[in-house]
């Protein structure tokens, strides 16, 4: 593919067997999807790891089977009206927020060490039980991003808590699978497949920094 894309070599990836591939801006992202599909690579699965503005949502279920970064309902139901238009299935992670870095989206969770009478739990939950319910989305995991670091074991604990969280959903709503946490990028993802990490977003590591 063409270096226009976002400067990577999309193809050249493929080629060496990468079969999921990441973007963190919808129109961007759409772009490449619709690039690689005329050059014959159907294969590829398309994650959405960015922000989602309402006025781009109806733009993803055609193009990303995969969205990290579900965080408000309002999203979630365009996402879903759209999915059921275009007659697909969109995987869709929630994304929290366990550091209460205030430049970071997500569900407020900071602090969350398992208690229900968390403040932001109420919210939380309503967007599970309501998400739950939505046709065309697949609700299948957690995504978290954690404040960037040096030394990359001062993430454990962020990834931790997102295992605990896990669990947590696991047991109180057994009827959704929680198969999925998204934690982990080019320079801490080991700590996070150390804490149960099941995907990992290694942009940088593969591609070289965004230019």
């Amino acid at each position: 593919l063409s270096r226009g894309l976002g400067d990577v070599y999309i193809r050249e990836a493929y080629d060496a067997g990468l079969q999921h591939f990441g973007e963190s801006r919808v129109e961007e992202g759409s772009q490449k999807a619709d690039t690689a599909r005329l050059a014959g690579l159907n294969s590829i699965q398309w994650h959405m790891i960015g922000s989602i503005q309402s006025r781009k949502a109806r733009e993803v279920p055609g193009h990303f089977n995969w969205v990290h970064s579900l965080d408000r309902i309002k999203i979630a139901q365009r996402l879903s009206q759209q999915a059921v238009e275009d007659g697909v299935m969109l995987k869709v992670l929630l994304q929290v927020n366990l550091s209460g870095e205030q430049s970071k989206s997500g569900f407020d969770l900071a602090g969350w060490h398992g208690q229900d009478d968390h403040p932001g739990w109420p919210e939380f939950d309503e967007a599970i039980e309501t998400l739950a319910k939505l046709p065309g989305l697949d609700l299948c995991g957690l995504m978290t991003i954690p404040p960037f670091t040096d030394d990359a074991e001062d993430t454990r604990s962020i990834f931790a808590a997102m295992r605990a969280l896990r669990e947590t959903l696991q047991a109180q709503r057994s009827d959704l699978t929680w198969q999925h946490l998204s934690m982990g990028m080019s320079h801490d993802y080991e700590v996070a497949i150390e804490e149960g990490a099941t995907i990992i977003r290694v942009g940088t590591a593969i591609f070289g920094p965004r230019v």
